[in-house]
């Protein structure tokens, strides 16, 4: 495998870009990033067959930003492009440079390791169809490993823009309009905290022109050492600060951002997380709402309380799918093109996309669909977004493991175990597998469920168990590791 193709993670290229951590060598060069910017402009010229192709370009908040967005110009340039630098954007912003009217550049690129410790970046690709898939980024890498290193120039041809002005705005408008006037927020209090990622411009440039107060909102500033905690809405730390933050400012909501801003949590009034399967619960609450004959396609580890909140209570379909946002996401447009309405991909992650708004996964715009429901609720007087999830059924416990696998080909030893876990669970009282299941092995128990399933990319075999008993859990995940314990290819945690 060589430097280029070994970038590839799925649709996107990531990489160690600085030095610092222990261990972890700088894999993502000023050279590497050159060549792929070039490699993207010539896949971009045989895609769209015409020269002269405008690429914007946009970034997050790490510290490698600067170095890496100028190699890439460099080779844009080299092959040709009109370049337009978006300087600190958010991924979803940068698909829609390609479908603003004002802007429709040809193709865009985001430099962004999402929420990745602070020496890594990587790049997302967009055209006007969408984000590149693993097939396509492929092609860039093996145009970019023939092409080779390419010298740095002096650039010419690009021009600074103000990207983040139109998609703030563009948020605004759909908000104003879904709630009906121009201020829907004015008297609630909405704090933001944006990881010092990419997300600060939602506070200035979304909620106050929407009249909200958003004092006690928290690290807005575009910091790529991250000094607070990790931009992600899955991690603890992350989600308890924006919990303090709702809490000591009585806040009526509150919102949280990965990095480049394609994930989204929130917070309740009461200081209670609205993430993971109440996120996707809340969404699919508004969707339904809107497209009663919808099909929600989620991830594998959603809960069965989810399944009974989108098929019992709502009236939907909720179809459970592989993990993976893209997987999801294609998934529903598959749904889509086969004649299965489905309105809402969604990934506990926080990934998650909507067919009104190109099935892009987009935290900023997810929130802007809560705010207009916040706004709605509040002016008709029928209460706030806590009360409309309020019957969501949760486990009493849940946890994730991963077992390691010690073996080369871990894929295929992953797979042995999976046949062999299939064989168990068909021989075990009281359990059975799971009809419809997509990813690894999926099993119903009396009170719970659980998910053994192996990674696409690392050597290991992710483990998932929800009970609705308390101590649930451990009775399932010693019955799970008994078996697992056969296998000398696996090191349990």
């Amino acid at each position: 495998m060589d430097k280029y193709s070994r970038l590839q993670n799925g649709s996107d290229v990531r990489g160690v870009a600085l030095d610092g951590v222990e261990g972890e060598f700088i894999t993502l060069t000023e050279d590497i990033a050159r060549t792929i910017g070039f490699a993207f402009s010539q896949w971009l010229v045989k895609k769209i067959g015409k020269l002269g192709l405008r690429v914007a370009v946009g970034h997050d908040s790490r510290l490698s930003s600067d170095a890496i967005k100028t190699a890439v110009f460099q080779g844009l340039e080299k092959g040709g492009c009109v370049v337009f630098d978006s300087e600190l954007s958010s991924t979803p912003a940068m698909f829609m440079s390609t479908v603003f009217e004002n802007h429709g550049y040809d193709g865009s690129i985001m430099l962004t390791a999402s929420h990745l410790p602070f020496n890594r970046n990587g790049m997302k690709f967009f055209v006007r169809e969408g984000g590149l898939g693993k097939q396509e980024i492929a092609e860039i890498l093996t145009i970019a490993s023939e092409t080779g290193d390419i010298a740095a120039e002096e650039l010419s041809n690009t021009t600074k823009i103000t990207l983040m002005d139109d998609y703030s705005n563009h948020l605004v408008q759909i908000i104003r309009k879904g709630a009906g006037c121009d201020q829907p927020l004015s008297g609630l209090k909405i704090v933001v905290d944006a990881g010092n990622g990419a997300g600060g411009f939602f506070v200035e440039k979304v909620l106050t022109p929407l009249g909200a107060d958003t004092a006690g909102s928290q690290f807005l500033d575009p910091d790529g050492s991250f000094p607070n905690h990790i931009p992600n809405p899955e991690d603890k730390d992350a989600m308890d600060a924006i919990i303090s933050a709702v809490n000591e400012n009585g806040a009526d909501f509150g919102i949280i951002f990965d990095t480049d801003v394609d994930r989204a949590g929130a917070v309740d009034k009461n200081g209670k997380p609205i993430n993971r399967n109440r996120f996707i619960a809340l969404m699919a609450t508004i969707v339904l709402g809107e497209h009663p004959d919808s099909t929600i396609v989620t991830d594998s580890v959603t809960s069965t309380g989810l399944k009974w909140w989108i098929e019992e209570k709502l009236g939907g379909t909720h179809h459970r799918y592989q993990r993976g946002y893209k997987n999801v996401i294609n998934e529903a447009i598959r749904l889509n093109d086969t004649g299965t309405p489905s309105f809402l991909a969604l990934e506990t992650s926080g990934h998650g996309a909507l067919k009104e708004n190109y099935f892009l996964d987009d935290g900023a715009y997810q929130i802007a669909e809560i705010l207009i429901k916040i706004a709605q609720l509040k002016a008709a007087g029928e209460g706030t977004v806590d009360e409309l999830i309020a019957e969501l059924p949760e486990p009493a416990e849940a946890i994730e493991f991963r077992p390691q696998i010690l073996v080369d080909d871990f894929s295929a030893y992953a797979d042995t175990v999976l046949e062999a876990f299939t064989t168990f669970v068909e021989n075990e009282q009281s359990w059975s597998l799971t009809p419809n299941n997509y990813e690894g092995v999926h099993v119903t128990c009396d009170g719970g469920w659980i998910l053994v399933r192996k990674s696409l990319h690392d050597p290991q075999m992710p483990i998932n168990i929800e009970s609705d008993l308390s101590g649930g859990v451990e009775i399932l995940a010693d019955k799970v590791r008994g078996f697992l314990s056969a296998f000398d290819g696996l090191k349990l945690p």
